[in-house]
């Protein structure tokens, strides 16, 4: 669950992390107020769930309330990348006299937790990894161990931040980390952390995603489900009992197993398309399964062509074959399905589709095959 600015600036306070004051605003009366509560001058900051508000003319400096009516009355209801603006955060204005980067997350692959952090902050740290990639100062850290001050002291100096920032930057680190841990995020990023002509250290800006599979711990994370953003397609699936993540592309994805799904994403990218979801249905590729996975598909106006890439192990190829061609007859379909079955028994599954081989379903014997075939069918390379 990625949480909004303000959420995630309200769950950074919980750990003593210090913020901005403000408050969120519905309405430009609302907006009013909490400016006069926060104290001029402010920042008005859209609160959507994408970057690139600036850009966008989603935050605007207010030195007074008339400043404070324009400014939210033209960003709220507005559109940034898709993304609705209902709220807006209002917070006194800080002077920065420099901007950093810091975060946590999770390094699967080392098994560790990562914690990084630049004196390069207030852009994004791809373009920071890409461009100069020793300005990031990285740490792995055992979950056993945590982390400590000293740990903390010695990154930020590594990291290169002013003097009069280190000591202040080094314990917000701490304390960030205990967000991210007790707090069971999956990041815990500030960018910009910024250090203020007045010497102070604090978050300037809030990302906190947390981690679903602990929502049992946290009753309070009740709070934030109302004001979520809801993908319809991810409703449905939910309602269906399906592993789905809706995604922006437009070749629908169908596969059996985590991995593979994975694997499909990559190998449709590879080919010049873009998926439209992650969709993984696992060991059941029954025709109630798929029928309930082409819905879900089918649900989705993006979707142009749909590529089920099915390697059967413990599930058998013909069953999954039959529970194709069943579903097909319950599904009213928008986009064809191009299929690649391998594994167990796929002799017999692609005997079985032979009979209903069509220009709505086209079966190709090897992953990159099915691939470019769905993209082509899609609307080609982009």
């Amino acid at each position: 669950m990625d949480l909004y600015e303000y959420q995630g600036k309200h769950y950074f306070a919980r750990f003593g992390i210090p913020t901005s004051p403000g408050g969120i605003a519905e309405t430009v009366d609302e907006a009013l107020t909490q400016a006069a509560d926060a104290g001029y001058p402010v920042v008005v900051k859209a609160q959507v769930k994408v970057g690139g508000r600036g850009k966008a003319g989603g935050i605007k400096l207010a030195n007074d309330p008339d400043e404070v009516r324009e400014h939210a009355g033209a960003i709220l209801g507005m559109d940034i990348k898709g993304h609705r603006v209902d709220r807006v955060w209002i917070e006194h204005a800080s002077d920065i006299a420099h901007e950093y980067y810091a975060s946590f997350t999770l390094d699967r692959s080392a098994k560790k937790h990562l914690c990084m952090v630049s004196a390069k902050g207030g852009v994004d740290i791809e373009e920071v990894a890409e461009t100069d990639p020793g300005a990031i100062a990285r740490i792995h850290i055992d979950p056993v161990d945590g982390i400590s001050l000293d740990q903390t002291t010695a990154l930020v100096a590594e990291a290169g931040l002013h003097p009069e920032a280190q000591a202040q930057a080094a314990e917000l680190l701490v304390r960030l980390y205990a967000c991210y841990v007790e707090g069971d995020c999956d990041l815990a990023e500030i960018n910009p952390l910024i250090l203020t002509t007045e010497g102070a250290v604090h978050a300037l800006d809030a990302k906190v995603t947390l981690d679903d599979n602990a929502a049992f711990r946290h009753p309070e994370w009740a709070e934030f489900e109302g004001t979520e953003e809801v993908d319809e397609r991810e409703v449905l699936a939910k309602e269906k009992g399906l592993n789905y993540i809706g995604l922006s592309g437009s070749v629908g994805i169908i596969a059996n197993g985590a991995g593979l799904a994975m694997s499909t994403l990559d190998v449709v990218t590879r080919a010049g398309g873009s998926a439209a979801n992650f969709l993984d249905i696992g060991g059941g590729a029954n025709a109630d399964v798929m029928a309930a996975a082409l819905e879900v598909i089918n649900s989705d106006e993006a979707v142009r062509s749909i590529f089920v890439n099915i390697f059967g192990g413990i599930t058998r190829c013909e069953e999954v074959a039959n529970g194709i061609v069943e579903a097909m007859s319950r599904v009213d379909l928008k986009s064809p399905i191009v299929l690649r079955l391998d594994g167990t028994n796929a002799e017999e599954g692609r005997s079985i589709l032979a009979a209903h081989h069509s220009d709505r379903l086209i079966v190709e014997e090897t992953m990159l095959a099915a691939a470019k075939t769905a993209v082509e069918l899609a609307g080609g390379v982009k």
